[in-house]
């Protein structure tokens, strides 16, 4: 079956085509770095870094663009409040973010522009705009003529006489008609500005991702992705501009992943009830988080608790559990079967519109083989088959797998080590000394099990 992705424009999973053989050219909306990174930023930046890990899998090249939204009210009004520079302001967000992204093991985008360093392609998209009627100027401001557009409003299912309607729409007798849009804002006093044909201003917030996907992509692409919450109006307006410069559809498939709830209400700022991401990280593991995202499926909603993130934590470990070395001398047992079985459902689901949950069933399904074989006496080189391929495919999900504080691969070759000790001490019938071992790894949140193929160490949760 051929790879099969939910498209928000048609409401529908639809095999993917790409524009041209063997790339996909993807535009994720990022940030508009006026704060801290949250855990709504991780979720998104996490659903679309699997999204491009598995088409590479897959044999795609992802020309990857994600944009930083640097010029907007929101930095200008937070640069007021804490005496910064709104330049100054968003450079050290920006920087928190991409920290924050490689800390989430997080690739890093082919491209990532800036709104403040793409000005000159921003006020030239607009005058196209203008030139063609779609765009016309008010007193150093420039408007978007929605009536102009007769498809407007398909992304989102909304009708351009509601949207008139709606108490959202910000008042401007000026304007010909009140759904219309700004796409350049005149200066005002103490704000940054850039000169243009209108006077001195500064871009609106639906044109700098027009512009920059435009530039960096070209007219159309194959993949435009973001939060839910972008549908309307800022993917639909992204639409109207760039459709109207370039007479062709914009992109092929709108994808948009959930978003975060704590405690079933959705996190924003205005309840005052985020969760950054540097909060996140001092308490739980990268890759736990990743399996929370994981196994929830990236369309619905993300309900993030405490008991929700210590079953992942639990997760976590039971993967990682499934690399402790065999004690035996026997064969896998069907293992390398196993492993191609496992292999073949990932993709499987991953091929339906990225059904994480389903790819993730199909690791726990290889952990439980390759636990049962290590059961069964297994050796160490029998269990490679299986641990080798385990490995593979989680990394697709991009998750490292590396073990954190004792269990990292130096502390278990010393756990190792003292159980090996202890075998040789219970052999011995030196229990006093054994069970010292055993009490004070337990001291440290390290418990053993004794089984018929010998003891292994196990991270207490």
């Amino acid at each position: 079956m051929a790879l099969q992705i939910y498209n928000t424009l048609t409401r529908r999973k639809e095999p993917l085509e790409t524009l041209e053989p063997g790339l996909v050219r993807m535009y994720v909306c990022g940030p508009t770095v006026y704060g801290k990174a949250h855990v709504g930023h991780a979720l998104s930046s996490v659903v679309f870094d699997v999204l491009r890990r598995y088409l590479e899998y897959r044999g795609y090249r992802v020309l990857h663009v994600m944009n930083y939204t640097d010029v907007d009210d929101k930095i200008i009004q937070r640069a007021r409040e804490t005496g910064q520079t709104p330049e100054a302001l968003a450079a050290r967000h920006r920087l928190e973010y991409e920290q924050h992204m490689q800390d989430l093991h997080v690739l890093i985008p082919t491209i990532r522009p800036q709104a403040s360093l793409e000005m000159g392609t921003i006020i030239e998209m607009i005058e196209r705009l203008v030139a063609a009627g779609f765009g016309y100027a008010l007193e150093g401001d420039v408007y978007f003529r929605v009536a102009r557009d007769e498809d407007y409003g398909r992304l989102s299912g909304r009708k351009l006489e509601d949207m008139r309607a709606g108490t959202r729409l910000q008042v401007d007798e000026r304007k010909e008609d009140p759904a219309d849009f700004a796409l350049w804002k005149a200066a005002k006093p103490g704000e940054p500005s850039w000169p243009s044909p209108w006077g001195p201003g500064r871009p609106g917030w639906h044109i700098e991702c027009s512009a920059m996907n435009l530039h960096h992509l070209g007219e159309q692409i194959d993949i435009h992705g973001g939060g839910n919450d972008l549908v309307f109006p800022h993917h639909e307006n992204e639409i109207a501009q760039t459709e109207s410069v370039t007479g062709k559809p914009f992109a092929r498939y709108w994808v948009h992943n959930g978003m975060v709830q704590l405690s079933g209400e959705k996190m924003s700022r205005s309840l005052g009830n985020l969760i950054t991401v540097e909060d996140l990280l001092k308490e739980h593991e990268a890759d736990a988080f990743r399996l929370l995202v994981l196994n929830s499926g990236y369309r619905n909603p993300l309900t993030f608790t405490d008991e929700v993130i210590t079953q992942a934590e639990h997760a976590l470990e039971r993967l990682r559990g499934a690399f402790k070395p065999g004690s035996g001398s026997a064969g896998g047992g069907g293992l390398s079967e196993k492993a191609a079985e496992a292999r073949r459902g990932f993709e499987a689901a991953m091929d339906d519109d990225f059904n994480t949950a389903g790819a993730l069933s199909q690791l726990f399904e290889l952990v439980r083989a390759i636990n049962q074989a290590r059961d069964q006496d297994a050796s160490s080189d029998a269990l490679q088959a299986g641990q080798t391929t385990l490995r593979e495919l989680a990394g697709i999900l991009g998750l490292q797998l590396e073990a954190k504080g004792l269990e990292n691969r130096e502390a278990g070759r010393l756990l190792d080590l003292l159980v090996e000790i202890r075998d040789e001490l219970r052999r011995a019938r030196q229990w006093e000394l054994a069970d010292r071992i055993r009490d004070r790894l337990a001291e440290q949140g390290i418990s053993l099990e004794d089984g018929p193929g010998g003891t292994r160490w196990v991270v207490s949760p």
